[in-house]
């Protein structure tokens, strides 16, 4: 049987680990793909309906309300933010406007698992940095990898999947080091859970850094995940144009922008929620110390520990006989909650064998998920 013949980038292109078991009848907390556990907004459901009767004409291709409410409430000026099909777009676009060969693009690992898709599909060079021993971002080491092919540098902050934070202050000296062609992209997706800092005081950066990108999303704080819909705010129009001149037009569909547009007038009830999840935060790890495990500093809506508890001498010591143990005993755990209809995320897909990321949910879905690893361990 004859096959297609494939561009050579599609070897190199890694798949995305989605969370498995999506679907299924009988899942009872759905705790592996860091979503909102808390249905939409009223008004925004309310805007939803409204907008459907229009979905026989195209989407504004400018995203005009969302972009102008933005401004608005951000102080960034229109022509500055960037509207997608959930950030992933804007990340995915942003590496093809800047990446080709001979470019390098530099990302802490582990990390969002889809920045190494840009290297695999621009043919750029990825360097990976190693997070430190307490799972945050080592932004001397990565400044040292700075070079004249640098295209790109991602931070992920709070850092998916480690959970962990960096203080503004520090990424705005490791800012300072970096040239101003390259640009740097602060992934915020999770910005509203963390408070090492107020989530908009790295707005004020932009005016010092025009290479410096804000990305983030409606799907997490603001429980939009089904509709997709994200947004860049930068430090120049560069990045905005270049971004739409290789996406597909209508990035963003009508009911996503009505949707998020709606979203931000209502701050009150956003926070409300966020405010309901940091308090399952500090019970569900102190709950998993109990059990003798060790989660990382979390500022985000998810925890990230090992099943292992502390390694001693360090993770960059393990032997091949210890990673394959730790990733026996992980897939054994996730399966033996998804039996439980609890769904979670595998550390290895993630880059860390032996390791659990778990989304924080309602109280009831939390103690399922703690009851259950506890008769589990």
């Amino acid at each position: 049987m004859m096959t297609l013949e494939l561009s050579a980038k599609i070897a190199r292109i890694p798949d995305y680990p989605a969370a498995a078991r999506y679907g299924r009848a009988e899942q009872i907390a759905m705790l592996a793909s860091n979503e909102s556990p808390y249905p939409p907004i009223p008004e925004v459901r309310e805007a939803i309906e409204r907008a459907i009767s229009g979905i026989n004409r195209y989407p504004d291709p400018r995203s005009s309300a969302l972009r102008s409410k933005l401004s608005e409430r951000c102080g960034v000026q229109e022509g500055r933010i960037a509207i997608g099909n959930g950030s992933c777009d804007i990340l995915l676009a942003a590496g093809e406007a800047l990446l080709e060969p001979g470019a390098e693009v530099i990302y802490a690992w582990p990390s969002f698992s889809v920045y190494p898709h840009l290297a695999a599909a621009s043919g750029a060079r990825a360097i990976a940095v190693p997070t430190d021993e307490e799972d945050r971002h080592d932004l001397e080491a990565m400044a040292e990898e700075i070079t004249v092919a640098t295209r790109l540098v991602l931070i992920c902050n709070p850092n998916n999947p480690t959970s962990t934070a960096l203080p503004l202050a520090q990424i705005a000296g490791f800012l300072q080091q970096v040239p101003y062609e390259v640009c740097v992209i602060l992934d915020e997706a999770y910005c509203e859970y963390n408070l090492l800092d107020d989530p908009d005081a790295s707005i004020e950066l932009l005016e010092e850094h025009p290479n410096l990108v804000l990305l983030r999303t409606f799907s997490k704080a603001y429980g939009l995940c089904g509709l997709r819909v994200g947004y860049a705010l930068c430090g120049s129009e560069d990045l905005p144009r270049a971004v739409d001149k290789v996406r597909q037009p209508f990035f963003c569909n009508a009911i996503a922008e009505a949707a998020a547009t709606e979203a931000l007038n209502h701050q009150d009830v956003v926070a409300e929620r966020v405010t309901a999840t940091i308090a399952e935060r500090i019970s569900v790890d102190e709950r998993l110390r109990a059990l003798g495990l060790q989660p990382a500093d979390s500022q985000a809506n998810f925890c990230w520990f090992e099943l292992a508890g502390p390694i001693s001498g360090g993770r960059a010591e393990r032997s091949e006989q210890e990673l394959a143990q730790a990733g026996r005993r992980e897939a054994a755990t996730v399966e033996g909650l998804a039996g439980r209809g609890i769904l979670v995320r595998a550390g290895t897909s993630l880059g860390r064998p032996g390791a659990l990321r778990v989304t924080y949910g309602t109280r009831e879905e939390d103690e399922l998920f703690l009851d259950a690893l506890a008769s589990l361990l």
